[in-house]
């Protein structure tokens, strides 16, 4: 299996995250105590340093208030795919 990490797939997911934390009006330390994290979780993700598992994505996105987002975001990354 291929690696994920810095794919354009996962460039596109981490940019998104980045931006529905923004939109919830969230700091990275704001989230990370959402998530029960250190900073540092939410800064890696979000530059590309580690990728998150299903469940951490659907955590993220609940704690920013945009469950729905999850399927927007899924289906642009489906949408790229070969």
């Amino acid at each position: 299996m291929t690696k994920t990490l810095r794919t354009p797939e996962h460039v596109y997911l981490c940019q998104r995250l980045r931006q529905v934390r923004l939109d919830a009006g969230l700091t990275q330390a704001d989230l990370a105590e959402r998530l029960d994290k250190p900073q540092s979780f939410v800064a890696k993700v979000e530059t590309q340093e580690r990728r998150l598992d299903v469940i951490e994505f659907v955590k993220w996105m609940v704690a920013c208030d945009d469950p729905a987002g999850m399927l927007e975001i899924t289906a642009a990354i489906a949408e790229s795919l070969p």
